[in-house]
């Protein structure tokens, strides 16, 4: 029956109050107390280190030392811990003015002790040289207006049942906020002081606080996340900053490619394997150019194909090759400017008369296979290397008699029968690596543009669907500026074709010293820095704009851990596999 119900024999029940309520109202009928006499707790018993209330224990602490680096909710382990916690945070805005001229102050005085230190032949102490850059580096924002200051409070109260639970509970929150490198106290001889800063009243009766800037402020904001965790894609590896999932479908960026960057023994290449393994249960096909045929072992348990490319390889490549099946209007021409960047990557630097007779030979070596810009000629039989060869023969001028002379390495010397041969292949297995660790040193860039260009090409020719290419170890293409341009226009139009393209280097600050290093890395959405060295930490910090805390995580990362940029979204993770994905890789 609801609170106004019927009686059996349809009268009007009257109203129940529960006893409690009605004792309530009965106090209050008597005009001798008030609410708040009512709901206060039988006694409060107040210690030097805890505070009982009726038969709860609270212990209050108040940060001292906050760590020098932060990353964006790094307070999500304390937030989260398994027991339950009152956290209070206190922010008070502070005058510009009035922080800039303490900061001169403070400046001036480190200054002078560094500069008495030197003068009595004593080494400088690193901890006031340190301090000094970061107030001299503070200074310069706050003078731009680029960040303001304030005051910033943390307090964290801890509820218990007993005193002991309380203790163990107590080290144990010790314990978290010294992984995270903050400097807490207990609220000794304030614990009423502490229990009231951390009731919902807005009323700080500590008062310790801790100067802070916006940036800094803003990282200890604990409901943030920068979750990655999709409905579709595959599972890269664990957030770091909350301990969620990444599950990302890299297809739905504004394009699928993706750079790794990362020093040797990092963990890029087993972090590729598992990624190439998940994307082929997904239904996209692999295809991977491997210069140190460490793709070989995974291709074989998959089931995939793997192309050993050498001088005794019987596979070929031909370069001259066009798109018969589904040819574009300027086709012969495209294809003649990217022999132009093959044949620099051959023979090397060209002068303006040599690259003219380049062009001149190029155009004359389908004429005599009888192809010319009609379409309807692309059937007849494509030239090869030595047809160049010969046409240059022909000239008879000095010019293009040194040209024959550095390409008759590739038509009658020792690589002869690697390039200068038609086409017996074509890509069927959904998992294809291409490996190349057996050519010479100087003939890994020249193998690397020919399936590049081959790879292209089948791609336009063929069914337009999701697939992934992998160029590990692509410093061999950057270093040299035409496949380097090549390659950058290759992550520009594979987004048409549904193509993501990742491209691997270890060789980091020479990536990206390159123009085309740098336009590669803005030309791919998804972005993994794993660990990285000292040397070339400076310029990743510089060419993504990371934290200080963020470039301290890269130089103290472990094997397979880095920070992970979808978008405008980025977090520290770390790669994890099963232990079967593990059998199939290694």
């Amino acid at each position: 029956m609801g609170l106004f119900g019927k009686k059996k024999n349809n009268q009007p029940a009257k109203a129940t109050i529960p006893a409690s309520a009605q004792r309530v109202a009965d106090v209050l009928a008597k005009g001798d107390t008030e609410i708040k006499d009512i709901i206060a707790p039988s006694y409060v018993e107040v210690d030097f280190n805890h505070i009982k209330v009726d038969a709860k224990y609270y212990r209050t602490l108040f940060v001292v030392g906050y760590p020098r680096y932060v990353s964006a909710n790094w307070l999500h382990s304390l937030i989260a811990y398994d027991h339950p916690l009152n956290i209070s945070m206190y922010v008070y805005p502070s005058e510009s003015r009035a922080i800039l001229k303490e900061l001169k102050h403070k400046i001036a005085e480190m200054q002078a002790t560094i500069d008495v230190d030197m003068k009595a032949g004593k080494v400088v102490d690193p901890t006031v040289q340190v301090s000094l850059d970061d107030a001299l580096a503070l200074q310069a924002e706050l003078a731009r207006g680029a960040e303001r200051f304030f005051q910033f409070g943390l307090y964290i109260t801890i509820p218990a049942d007993s005193e002991k639970e309380l203790d163990s509970v107590t080290k144990e929150i010790d314990s978290t906020l010294s992984s995270l490198l903050i400097v807490s106290k207990q609220a000794t001889l304030e614990q009423e002081e502490g229990f009231k800063s951390t009731l919902p009243i807005f009323s700080d009766k500590l008062q310790v606080w801790r100067n802070m800037d916006t940036t800094s402020l803003a990282m200890t904001f604990p409901f943030s996340t920068a979750a990655l965790t999709k409905n579709e894609g595959i599972l890269y590896g664990i957030n770091q900053h909350d301990g969620s999932l990444i599950i990302f479908d890299r297809f739905t960026l504004e394009n699928a490619n993706s750079v790794i960057l990362g020093k040797s023994g990092g963990g890029k290449s087993f972090m590729v394997k598992l990624e190439s393994l998940r994307n082929l249960t997904m239904g996209i096909d692999v295809i991977i150019i491997d210069p140190e045929n460490e793709y070989r072992t995974l291709c074989q348990n998959l089931g995939g194909e793997f192309l050993d490319l050498s001088a005794s390889s019987e596979v070929k490549l031909n370069p001259f090759d066009l798109n018969v099946e589904n040819p574009e209007p300027d086709e012969l021409s495209n294809k003649i400017l990217d022999l132009h960047s093959l044949m620099r990557v051959i023979m090397g630097e060209l002068t303006p008369t040599q690259d003219a007779l380049l062009d001149r030979a190029l155009v004359l070596t389908y004429r005599e296979k009888g192809i010319t810009q009609d379409p309807s000629t692309f059937s007849n039989e494509a030239p090869l290397l030595e047809d160049v060869y010969k046409i240059f023969i022909g000239m008879e001028s000095v010019e293009a008699r040194e040209l024959a002379a550095r390409l008759e390495k590739f038509v009658k010397g020792s690589a002869s029968g690697i390039f200068n041969s038609h086409s017996n292949f074509d890509i069927k297995n959904p998992f294809t690596v291409f490996g190349i660790r057996d050519l010479e040193e100087n003939l890994r860039p020249v193998a690397m543009y020919i399936v590049l260009d081959y790879i292209w090409h089948r791609v336009r020719r063929g069914e337009h669907k999701q697939r992934l290419l992998v160029i590990d170890e692509a410093w061999y293409l950057i270093k040299n500026k035409d496949s380097g341009t090549y390659l950058h226009n290759f992550a520009k139009r594979a987004r048409k074709y549904k193509l993501g393209m990742t491209t691997i280097t270890q060789d980091v600050e020479d990536f990206l010293s390159t123009e085309e290093g740098r336009a590669i890395i803005t030309n791919s959405s998804l972005q993994i820095i794993l660990k990285q060295s000292t040397a070339a930490v400076d310029t990743i910090t510089k060419t993504f704009y990371l934290t200080g805390g963020e470039k301290h995580f890269l130089l103290s990362a472990g094997v397979g851990e880095g920070l992970f940029f979808a978008g405008q979204s980025h977090v520290g993770f770390q790669v994890i596999a099963s232990e079967q994905e593990k059998r199939l890789i290694e």
